[in-house]
C-alpha cells in the first residue's frame, strides 16, 4: 500500500510540474499556481509517506 501512495506522490509531482511549465510557456498564471498547488500535494503525500516509513522501522 506504502509504494502505491509514494508512486501517487510522484505522479502528483510530475503532473504539477507539468502543468506549471506549460502554464508558464502559455502566460496563464491560473494554470502555473495549479501546477504549484499539485506539487505541493504531492510534497505533502511524500512526507506523510517517509514519516510513516520512519516509525514502521
Amino acid at each position: 500500500m506504502a509504494g502505491d501512495q509514494k508512486a501517487k506522490a510522484k505522479k502528483e509531482q510530475a503532473k504539477g510540474k507539468a502543468k506549471e511549465a506549460i502554464g508558464r510557456t502559455t502566460g496563464n498564471e491560473q494554470m502555473e499556481a495549479e501546477g504549484r498547488g499539485g506539487q505541493a500535494k504531492g510534497d505533502a503525500r511524500q512526507a506523510k509517506e517517509k514519516g510513516k516509513d520512519t516509525f514502521k522501522h
